[in-house]
C-alpha cells in the first residue's frame, strides 16, 4: 500500500505535516510506505533533524504550492509542480493507493474532478463528517459543504453512499439512515426535503428510517448515516466545531466532548469519487496529519470508493 502526503497543506506546512508522517510511519506496518509530495530539500532538512533515514520515506519533488487564498482551478492548472497537482497525477496513475491534504479544500476537490473523476452513475460527490455518539461508532453527516443546494435524487445517492461507507469503515451490516429536517412528520421541510422523503419512504436500496431534527444529532443518535445539504450539513459542522471552542476555552476536559477535537478524527473523505481521497483541517498539527494517513489507510483497506462504484454500476 502507499499513501500520498501532501507536505505543503495546512497553515503548519512542512513541519507539522512532515512530522506528522513521521508519527504515522512509526505506526504503519512495514508493506505501507509513505509518499511525501513537496520540496524535496525542505523535507529531507527536518527528517535529518529528527534522525529519520530518508528512505523510510519516498519523497516526490514538487516545488510549486497552492495558496489558501489561491483560485482553486486556475490554480491547479496553472501549478502542475503543486504538491496538489503531482499528488492527485500520481492517484490518476494508481501509482499511489490514496491521498491525503489539509490544504486547500477547493484544490482538492478540483483535483479530484479533474483528474480521478467522478464514479460513473454519481451525479455529485460529497464530503462528509462524523458527528460524536455516547457509545459505539459515530453517525456519518453528509453533505458538509460541497454541494450547497441538492435535488432529491443527490440527497437519495447521499443516502446509499453513507450507507456503503457504514458497512465498510463502522462495520454495521444494514445502517439506519435519516434526512435532517425540521420535524419529525413527513410533512415537515421545505419543498425538496419533503420531496427527498418520498423518494426514501418505500425504498428497498437502504434502510431509512424517517426525519431526525438537529437535536438528535449528537450524543444519541437513532440514525448511523444523516443526509443533508450542504449548505445545512456545513452549518452544522462549524456550530459543532465553534461549540468545541467554547468548551476548550472554558477550561473543562470531557471524554465525550473530546471526541469534537480535529485532531482525533483525521479529515473529510471526499465520497463519490474514483480514488480514496482525505481533506484535513488547514490547522491541523503533526497529531492531526497523523490520524489524517492513519484514517487514509483504513479507507484504502475498507475499499469504499471501490464498493461505492460497484453500487452504481
Amino acid at each position: 500500500m502507499r499513501i500520498g502526503v501532501d507536505i505543503m497543506g495546512g497553515d503548519f506546512a512542512p513541519e507539522a505535516t512532515v512530522m506528522g508522517s513521521i508519527m504515522a510511519q512509526k505506526q504503519l506496518p512495514p508493506d505501507v510506505k509513505l509518499v511525501l509530495f513537496g520540496p524535496k530539500d525542505k523535507i529531507e532538512a527536518i527528517l535529518q533533524r529528527e534522525n529519520v533515514d530518508a528512505n523510510l520515506f519516498e519523497i516526490v519533488d514538487a516545488q510549486q504550492v497552492i495558496e489558501m487564498g489561491d483560485h482553486p482551478a486556475k490554480a491547479f492548472a496553472a501549478k502542475p509542480n503543486s504538491s496538489i497537482a503531482m499528488g492527485f497525477g500520481y492517484l490518476q496513475k494508481k501509482l499511489i493507493d490514496g491521498f491525503a491534504s489539509a490544504g486547500s479544500t477547493g484544490a482538492m476537490l478540483v483535483g479530484a474532478m479533474y483528474t480521478i473523476k467522478a464514479i460513473s452513475g454519481v451525479i455529485r460527490p460529497c464530503i462528509s463528517t462524523e458527528m460524536p455518539q455516547f457509545e459505539g461508532t459515530p453517525t456519518l453527516l453528509l453533505d458538509v459543504g460541497l454541494n450547497a443546494d441538492c435535488r432529491p435524487d443527490v440527497l437519495y445517492q447521499y443516502a446509499q453512499i453513507g450507507s456503503v461507507y457504514a458497512k465498510s469503515m463502522y462495520g454495521i451490516e444494514n445502517p439506519k439512515v435519516a434526512l435532517l429536517n425540521i420535524g419529525a412528520e413527513p410533512t415537515k421541510g421545505n419543498l425538496v426535503i419533503k420531496s427527498t422523503y418520498e423518494t426514501m419512504a418505500d425504498t428497498k436500496d437502504f434502510n431509512f428510517i424517517g426525519n431526525i431534527e438537529g437535536n438528535q444529532l449528537l450524543g444519541n443518535c437513532p440514525a448511523n448515516v444523516v443526509v443533508t445539504d450542504g449548505f445545512t450539513g456545513n452549518i452544522v459542522l462549524k456550530e459543532a466545531e465553534g461549540l468545541y471552542k467554547i468548551i476548550r476555552k472554558k477550561g473543562m476536559t470531557d471524554e465525550f466532548f473530546e471526541k469534537f477535537n480535529f485532531e482525533n478524527f483525521g479529515g473529510t473523505p471526499v465520497l463519490g469519487v474514483n480514488g480514496i481521497v482525505i481533506i484535513g483541517h488547514g490547522i491541523s498539527n503533526d497529531k492531526a496529519i497523523k490520524t489524517m494517513i492513519l484514517q487514509t489507510k483504513q479507507m484504502i483497506e475498507a475499499k469504499v470508493s471501490e464498493k461505492i462504484s460497484e453500487l452504481f454500476k
